[in-house]
């Protein structure tokens, strides 16, 4: 039995549906993170299942117990916001002690419990210091502390590091997939950041305008977008139309060998950067690379075909053109992906 379902679950605000009809299951000790543009109803999403937005239609379900009469306090569930929301009047510990407290948690445990859990976010013997004095990323982890002090049966995140630079970022991410791994803690997760949940999710959920795009492991995601909109959320910008058949699929760019088994017919085809080869042959399509940047270990280059909207390339360093210098592309059959 999954610990957390979403059945059908709609939610209006006047006529617009900010959750249409969404069904999502999360198991136990899993971490699932919801992408999505801005609207697209992630948010909303993460309120319904805490108790904090009405759904219309549909049910919330932990561990099969519909959570309709269930207020936001009982629910077990722990919450952790973008803005951190920590209590300025207490220190780091008071902080990470206010749910033990509202439980009734005795001094003694709950002592044990806060040092406990600064230890395991990172920051041992902090207990006494004012949250002023924490840095953004300390903060964080403080924050984190206070919402698994209560041992929540399943763990909020809104936008979990979006205030953070990018350097602290990364590193907290995986020290968060770490811990909820050591702690078997089971997560939802809300970000717009692709980077940040493919590197925590055992499985991403892609939303748009209140319902499921797609939803798999981030490595499935990646390598087979659903459609238009999730290659163009995930970055991609090399889709065109095309007409799949016989191995290929003909296109503004010409024609474009594609992956044997590839769905046939009308629709669209994504190369990712890997697949447009830059090399001479004679039959390549002839392209002007009009900027060429520097990426650590590769260089993109977006490149100006006769006709139909420019391609990008990712390309060794010592591969790279100089700009404004004529290329042949040819494709990689295993970069490219029919999309739906």
């Amino acid at each position: 039995m999954a610990l957390l379902s979403l059945d059908g679950v709609t939610v209006r605000f006047g006529a617009r549906a900010a959750l249409d009809a969404v069904d999502l299951d999360v198991a136990e000790q899993e971490t699932v993170c919801v992408l999505g543009p801005s609207g697209s109803g992630k948010s909303t999403l993460l309120r319904v299942v805490a108790g904090l937005q009405h759904a219309d239609a549909g049910r919330v379900l932990l561990s099969g117990r519909d959570q309709s009469d269930v207020p936001v306090h009982r629910r077990g569930v722990g919450l952790m916001f973008q803005d951190h929301q920590l209590f300025p009047q207490r220190d780091a510990g008071g902080n990470v002690a206010f749910g033990l407290r509202m439980r009734g948690v005795g001094r003694v445990e709950r002592d044990r419990r806060v040092a406990e859990l600064l230890e395991l976010v990172g920051l041992p013997g902090a207990g006494r210091r004012a949250v002023a004095s924490l840095s953004g990323g300390e903060q964080q982890r403080v924050a984190l502390a206070r919402a698994l002090a209560p041992e929540p049966r399943l763990l909020m995140l809104d936008e979990p590091l979006g205030q953070l630079d990018r350097g602290l970022r990364e590193r907290l991410v995986v020290e968060l997939r770490e811990l909820f791994g050591r702690l078997g803690t089971t997560v939802l997760a809300v970000t717009h950041d692709q980077g940040e949940a493919f590197a925590l999710a055992d499985r991403v959920v892609v939303m748009r305008e209140g319902r499921i795009a797609q939803t798999g492991t981030p490595l499935e995601v990646w390598q087979r977008p659903a459609d238009e909109f999730v290659a163009r959320f995930l970055g991609f910008d090399n889709v065109v139309p095309a007409t799949v058949g016989g191995g290929v699929a003909d296109t503004v760019w010409g024609r474009i060998p594609v992956p044997d088994g590839s769905r046939e017919g009308k629709g669209s085809v994504l190369v990712r950067p890997p697949g447009v080869r830059i090399r001479e042959t004679p039959d390549g399509l002839r392209c002007v690379a009009e900027t060429c940047v520097f990426r650590g270990d590769h260089v993109a280059v977006r490149l100006r075909p006769p006709r139909g909207p420019l391609l990008e390339a990712e390309v060794p360093l010592r591969d790279a053109p100089e700009t404004g210098a004529e290329v042949t592309v040819a494709f990689a059959a295993e970069e490219v992906v029919v999309l739906g």
